[in-house]
């Protein structure tokens, strides 16, 4: 028997990428396959010395590193238990008009409307599985993931700009989880169009994604909305190690940029070795490369894959049904990868 109240009896929930402590090729999950920085490590060692006592619910200490490295202010930030939680407090709170978003995207998207029983459109990829935000007409929020996931793809920001610009009244959400592999981020334009919020999080380029680490850039009337959501339902969702983990993480950007150096040219490299193999692949602005094969199905490969202990991720979603998403580890795992596809029966060598 349930006791669960009937109006979230429907609910589907999301299905995170496949989690394993067994020895395995893990390109499933777009974590970062470089160690954390070691300061990084040391700070958790540190603050878990202080765990007998509740975290600091200002978060200054990531707060204010946080806002001189995107060159705003402190009031302009707003930090969550992983992105997730911002996008949670986002579609509880800010979408009374509605909310569109593409079919193809992050998957949370649909799961917190429909938890949340908004009002929704969700609008069709082009042809080309980009974004048209022409279509996107009416008063409802609108979210996009640019890049996208997943598939890699982003729009320029001057063309979000200019959208937002000709739609002052409605809210934009820039999901920018991937920004820090592409070529661009809205921060920058922020003060000129404060109708855009950007989410972010630490779990991609910054080696974070175990210690659950989010934020928002925005207007200091979005952040102050945000944190009204927040410190009415758990004030101490950021925790003392996590806290200390994200100020260390932005004392060692040299690193963090290095990493991302290093998996930008993985993937570019990687792109190219699957388009040797016949593969079709995105402009991919991301952590993971977006591919099909025109003759060996996608859920084929992704299970050939899996006999070898290599993880990708296949989505069972008609449009994209023959793509992977794979994410970039590191030059020796990427090889053992398009080895590993190259004994795949049916794809050109």
């Amino acid at each position: 028997m349930s006791f669960l109240d009937s109006q979230f009896q429907h609910l589907v929930p999301y299905v995170p990428g496949e989690q394993t402590r067994t020895k395995v090729i893990k390109l499933n999950t777009n974590e970062n396959p470089y160690d954390p920085p070691q300061n990084v490590i040391e700070a958790a060692k540190e603050a878990a010395k202080t765990l007998s006592r509740y975290s600091d619910p200002t978060c200054l200490q990531v707060i204010q590193p946080l806002a001189k490295h995107f060159n705003v202010a402190p009031e302009n930030i707003f930090l969550g238990n992983g992105s997730d939680e911002v996008l949670f407090f986002l579609f509880q709170g800010f979408m009374e008009k509605g909310v569109q978003f593409p079919d193809i995207t992050y998957g949370f998207y649909e799961v917190y409307s429909d938890l949340f029983h908004l009002k929704t459109e969700i609008i069709s990829l082009k042809e080309d599985l980009s974004i048209d935000l022409a279509e996107y007409t009416g008063e409802a929020t609108v979210i996009i993931a640019n890049p996208n996931a997943p598939t890699g793809l982003m729009i320029a920001p001057e063309v979000i700009c200019t959208f937002a610009k000709n739609n002052p009244q409605r809210l934009i959400i820039v999901d920018e989880a991937y920004s820090d592999f592409s070529e661009a981020s809205l921060v920058p334009y922020l003060e000129a169009h404060p109708n855009i919020l950007v989410v972010g999080t630490f779990s991609k380029s910054r080696h974070l994604a175990g210690a659950r680490l989010g934020y928002a850039v925005g207007s200091k009337q979005l952040i102050e909305d945000l944190n009204k959501l927040k410190f009415s339902h758990n004030p101490y969702s950021v925790n003392a190690m996590t806290l200390a983990c994200g100020e260390a993480s932005l004392q060692a950007q040299d690193y963090v940029d290095e990493c991302t150096q290093k998996i930008i040219a993985t993937r570019n490299w990687t792109q190219q070795e699957l388009q040797k193999l016949g593969f079709e692949t995105t402009n991919s602005q991301t952590n993971f490369v977006f591919c099909q094969h025109p003759t060996v199905a996608g859920e084929t490969i992704f299970k050939q894959l899996k006999e070898k202990n290599i993880l990708v991720r296949w989505f069972n979603n008609p449009r994209i049904a023959n793509y992977l998403r794979i994410s970039i580890g590191t030059p020796e795992e990427m090889a053992t990868l398009i080895q590993a596809i190259k004994e795949i029966e049916g794809v050109d060598i």
